[in-house]
């Protein structure tokens, strides 16, 4: 008869949930690893700036601040100072994962400028309960330490604007992608993004080629005698370094301006996202190519108090009966402006399905430094 150890619930509780974070950890490599691993770096495609998001992310055509620099780094050449600093950070799944983001943006001339943008997604103070049990079978709770498992992005932004082709700005992205699993697993990967944006009127068009090339991610594995062992004893297939790849996406975007009422305005914007990885669960799907459309809209009044909301996310799936059903995902915001120097924005986000009352609260803020004196 096997003997069954019992602690206070709440204790146990803390450390199946570790336990079973620890594994997903894990899992999530392994099993791109056993198939053709095109999904990777999902989390660069989260967005950033409670603005865009509270639009429902239908921003290419429409970025023209600092968060350009992962939206569409043709729009860095319209930040509105010579130099805009910007801060996010949320957290998803009842707080169990935090979502940092951070940019700064200068211009370098009249016509260019530059930008660093970091973006980071993890789940911390992990603990390992690998060596909970010693080599005589005893459970001894001093021997779990904490671990993170963490995504990391680094984007260096160019953008410049082309006179010679009227209204026509352009843009680069050169990025570095480090993720980890605690000590025991790591990788390395780069990539390139492009962008365009062209104005006509009172109407915005936008383009944006993410992972142009393919990203490739290097995946390492640092397992000890003792971690293989538990894999083995746990029915778990030992990951070996491997590559996976994110293959390219392309958005294409078109907002127009409106004016209402004096100083009332309302922006309107759909994106276009074409995926290349395969079907995936949108509004069109085909293979290698799916369709994903983003609805936007903002009121504004006088450039100081916004208004947004969007939707987003349209997704159709197969119930438990066997029905069709058709999802999608509401997005609403508010932001307001102080003195030209200061943006603070709220995003509502809901990031399962509309039927999963599971939303976060998203804040961003955006700092001008030497604004531009909009009489000039």
């Amino acid at each position: 008869m096997p003997v069954i150890f019992f602690r206070p619930y709440n204790r146990m509780q803390k450390y199946i949930k570790a336990a079973i974070a620890s594994f997903l950890a894990f899992l999530i490599p392994v099993a791109s690893f056993s198939q053709t691993p095109v999904h990777s770096n999902e989390f660069m495609y989260i967005g950033v700036g409670a603005r865009a998001l509270g639009m429902s992310s239908g921003f290419v055509a429409v970025a023209n601040d600092v968060t350009s620099g992962y939206w569409n780094p043709a729009g860095l050449v319209d930040i509105e100072s010579g130099l805009q600093v910007s801060l996010m950070h949320s957290q998803y799944f009842a707080g169990l994962a935090s979502y940092d983001y951070g940019a700064i943006a200068f211009n370098i001339d009249e016509h260019s400028a530059f930008a660093v943008s970091y973006l980071r997604f993890g789940v911390d103070d992990i603990p390992d309960t690998s060596e909970l049990i010693d080599s005589e079978g005893n459970i001894n709770y001093d021997r779990i330490r904490s671990f993170s498992a963490a995504d990391n992005g680094l984007l260096f932004s160019y953008a410049r604007m082309l006179p010679q082709y009227d209204n026509l700005k352009v843009g680069v992205n050169a990025k570095i992608i480090r993720r980890t699993a605690g000590s025991f697993a790591s990788a390395w990967g780069f990539g390139l993004d492009v962008g365009a944006q062209y104005a006509y009127n009172n109407w915005m068009f936008g383009f944006s080629g993410k992972d142009i090339t393919t990203t490739f991610n290097a995946w390492n594995y640092d397992l000890d005698e003792r971690m293989r062992e538990v894999f083995e004893l746990t029915g778990n297939e030992i990951p070996e370094n491997s590559t996976e790849i994110t293959m390219p996406r392309f958005v294409f975007g078109a907002a127009r301006n409106i004016m209402l009422y004096e100083s009332f305005y309302v922006l309107l914007s759909l994106d276009m996202i074409i995926t290349s990885d395969g079907k995936r669960n949108v509004l069109i799907t085909s293979d290698p190519f799916s369709f994903e459309p983003n609805f936007g809209l903002e009121f504004n009044y006088g450039e100081v108090v916004f208004l947004r909301g969007g939707i987003g996310n349209i997704q159709q799936y197969h119930n438990t009966r066997g029905d069709k059903i058709r999802s999608f995902q509401p997005n609403l915001g508010v932001g307001v402006v102080i003195r030209d120097n200061l943006a603070i924005d709220y995003a509502l986000t809901n990031v399962g399905n509309s039927s999963i009352a599971l939303y976060s609260n998203i804040f961003s803020v955006r700092l001008n430094i030497n604004p531009r004196d909009h009489g000039e």
